[in-house]
């Protein structure tokens, strides 16, 4: 699809895989900062940023809201469901909008309070180029061209694998294929995002991908920045939040650096929380002394200065030392990981179920065991139309310590839950091998750092102890960095993130795997972004307490069950012939719906032929399961069945041997003894035994015979026609209709006795 070229103010093309990049700056959303097109392939998004004129008061964190819609339209789609509209967003919308947040966030300036809102329109997606690198693209080209403070050139890339190389920006049909999908974005030298689903792939792999990606991610940006220079907007000037006067930044330094040693080795969060508050009353009570303020108290409570000052104090004494010892706040070394326990069968009548504790962070993961039928069907603009493995995550108020209101999951429970569900995506059986529906959700219990990466390991302990056959267990870590400001060479990784080195850090990457590879990772940072050193290091690092985590999961529970729970539904998996499909299912669903009544199983039929019958109780399994097998049965010669009557003809009577087969009994196979009428023997309804004499090959049809069957208590139909009561022979000499000379029958048949022909019918007025 070409751009109107009336509408096009400007705009710069890059060749990237097997498509041009565009971006397209043009008279579209006049009233916003900046709006642009971006588009990939025929996958085409509009993309608009806006910016509050005034900051807001009162808050201590940068109000940016990213907002990706997906309408159906997009992908020729009308929305399912009895509302045909979009509703609330989609989860690949969610995790979208996140995935553009967490780069563009650390680029804009400390202290900046006005709202931005980057809203992004799917206007086209061709369902071969996923539309998620052109929104993140157009989104950083739309800030960068745009008045708002946003002053550093960012592009995004994926990057995936066919026949061992790499592809950039690949199809979602190379993307199905590849154990490889990586997301990058970065400015020219700083990795600002990392996002990756993996099927077991090295560390080396992925640091070659990312490098690999950072040469695109240069062509983008230097496209990216000729626009600017071209049509970029001058930006407008922001005044930063005023500073706290020296002499009261001193006070508040100077008291925490004297009572530095009494926080130092708290390994608890509430009790460290409780010493911080009291830190801050304390500053306020001395800074309040009348021998040592110049400032009203009014203005300083205005600024919120004091406790802002103690949080800063603390951050910066917690990385000095990290930088200079390697100790952290808790006493622990910079690779160590927090003490480790875990349960399985932790709740009684679940199909599994697991809690996995690591210090403070506590996860409890419960599997559940459905029926084929229960997967979810996605109505969005993505390609894939069902999910038969879903990992729900959820954060109650208490995880926290905190009260608040219960909602539904928000943004980062999403996101959370994603992550979680990729990590462990590539150990989940084929349906051939394990045809269940899977249902994981994770409740945390208590949050001190990396509740992710807690839920991937309480996931697999959850799924081993349903019985899973997973193909290896994963387990996941989190990792932190502390750096020099002055000296990006000079860095720690902090393994097993705790909550306050997440807050006062400069990064949170998440690497899950198992003892083969790499399965997801996920990093986003506070800093103008990580250098491939960083990133190195951390890879290194994050596979060493990945695998120290595992063995201690290993020790909990070291392989899946061989059984399933009791409360499990069972699955039996019966192949039949494709063509027989419509016979089980019936006419509008009545045969199918009448085995389900009968035998209470849940039935699923795929149209390869696979049909997936799932219960509790196994003897309604096995009875679904013959109804079933005689349904889709073809008769075959010498076969014998107890059939029912459905019609009798002068020639016979035609007997129901399956739901879909009927055989006609020929009146000569009725019966050793000759029968004179079918109506002597039979009747509809009843039930008989025969045996199939000839299966037509060409047409199918059946002919059955009762003849040479053995009834050890006797043939009832021969008993029957033994009972009738003996028929005169029949003589042909004379009687009705005989044609006899001597009595003056005429050859029309009939009698002496006034008997008419057929023509006196039509004289008595009679209708033909």
């Amino acid at each position: 699809m070409e751009a109107t070229t009336h509408l096009v103010t400007d705009q710069i093309s890059i060749p990237i895989g097997e498509h041009n990049l565009e971006i397209i700056v043009g008279p579209f959303a006049g009233l916003a900062n900046q709006s642009l097109l971006c588009r990939y392939g025929d996958t085409e998004v509009l993309v608009a940023v806006t910016m509050g004129k005034e900051p807001r008061e009162g808050i201590n964190f940068f109000p940016l809201v990213v907002n990706l819609e997906e309408k159906m339209y997009a992908a020729g789609k009308i929305p399912g469901g009895f509302i045909k509209k979009e509703g609330r967003p989609t989860d690949a919308s969610i995790l979208t909008s996140r995935a553009i947040d967490r780069p563009i966030r650390p680029l804009f300036p400390d202290g900046f309070r006005n709202e931005v809102q980057c809203v992004i329109l799917t206007l086209c997606a061709d369902q071969t180029n996923p539309p998620d690198i052109p929104s993140t693209v157009g989104t950083a080209a739309a800030l960068l061209l745009s008045d708002i403070p946003f002053n550093h050139a960012m592009a995004a890339m994926r990057v995936a694998m066919a026949d061992g190389e790499f592809v950039l920006n690949p199809s979602f049909e190379v993307i199905e294929e590849s154990p490889l999908d990586l997301t990058v974005c970065a400015t020219r030298e700083r990795i600002l995002m990392i996002e990756a689903g993996c099927n077991e792939v090295s560390e080396e792999i992925v640091i070659n991908a990312i490098e690999h990606a950072m040469k695109s991610i240069n062509d983008i940006i230097d496209g990216i920045e000729a626009l600017r220079e071209r049509i970029g907007k001058e930006k407008v000037e922001i005044e930063p939040p005023a500073e706290p006067p020296e002499e009261l930044q001193q006070i508040v330094f100077k008291y925490i650096d004297e009572h530095w040693s009494e926080i130092e080795g708290i390994t608890g969060k509430q009790d460290r929380d409780t010493v911080m508050k009291s830190y801050k009353e304390a500053c306020t009570l001395e800074r309040f002394g009348p021998e040592k303020t110049e400032w009203e108290p009014e203005e300083i409570l205005e600024q919120k200065a004091i406790g802002e000052l103690v949080e800063k104090a603390i951050k910066k004494h917690m990385r000095a030392r990290i930088l200079a010892e390697g100790i952290r706040i808790d006493n622990r070394k910079h690779t160590e990981i927090r003490n480790i326990w875990g349960e399985v069968a932790a709740i009684p009548r679940a199909h599994g179920s697991a809690i996995f504790t690591r210090g403070e962070t506590q996860a409890m993961t419960v599997s559940t065991l459905g029926a084929i039928g229960d997967k979810q069907r996605l109505d969005d603009i993505g390609v894939v139309e069902f999910k038969r493995y879903m990992h729900h995550y959820y954060a109650a108020p208490f995880c926290y310590g905190d009260t608040g209101f219960m909602r539904g999951p928000g943004r980062r429970e999403i996101g959370h839950g994603a992550l979680a569900e990729k990590a462990l995506r590539p150990m989940i059986p084929e349906q051939e091998e394990f045809p269940y529906t899977l249902r994981l959700v994770t409740e945390i219990l208590s949050s001190n750092g990396s509740t992710s990466m807690a839920a991937v390991c309480g996931s697999t302990l959850s799924l081993m102890d349903a019985g899973v056959p997973i193909k290896e267990p994963v387990a996941g870590i989190a990792m932190g960095l502390i750096s020099d400001d002055d000296d990006l060479d000079k860095f720690v990784v902090l393994s097993d993130l705790m909550g306050i080195e997440d807050f006062y850090g400069d990064m949170d990457f998440k690497v899950a795997g198992s003892r083969n590879g790499i399965t997801a990772v996920q990093m986003d940072t506070k800093i103008h972004g990580l250098t491939m050193a960083m990133v190195r290091k951390t890879m290194e690092q994050a596979k060493e307490g990945r695998e120290h985590i595992l063995g201690k999961m290993l020790e909990v529970l070291s392989e899946p069950r061989s059984e399933l729970s009791p409360y499990a539904p069972r699955i039996i998996t019966v192949v039949i012939d494709p063509e027989k499909i419509g016979d089980v299912i019936g006419p509008g669903g009545k045969i199918v719906r009448a085995i389900i009544e009968q035998t209470g199983v849940e039935i699923d039929i795929e149209d390869d032929g696979k049909v997936y019958i799932t219960s509790t109780d196994a003897a309604s399994s096995e009875k679904a399961v013959a109804l079933i097998q005689e349904i889709v049965h073809e008769p075959e010669i010498g076969e014998e069945y107890e059939g029912r009557v459905i019609k009798l003809a002068s020639f016979g009577a035609f007997v129901k041997l399956t739901p879909s087969k009927d055989g006609l009994l020929h009146v000569s196979n009725i019966c050793d003894r000759r029968v004179e009428q079918v109506e002597d023997c039979l009747k509809v309804g009843d039930i008989v035994k025969v045996k199939v004499q000839d299966v037509d090959p060409d047409t199918g049809k059946v002919s059955l015979t009762r003849k040479g069957l053995v009834f050890p208590d006797g043939d009832p139909i021969l008993e029957i026609l033994n009972k009738l009561p003996a028929r005169p022979p029949r003589d042909r000499s004379s009687g009705g209709g005989g044609y006899n000379r001597d009595r003056g029958g005429d050859r029309r048949g009939g009698s002496d006795r006034g008997g008419r022909d057929n023509r006196d019918r039509r004289d008595r007025g009679g209708r033909r």
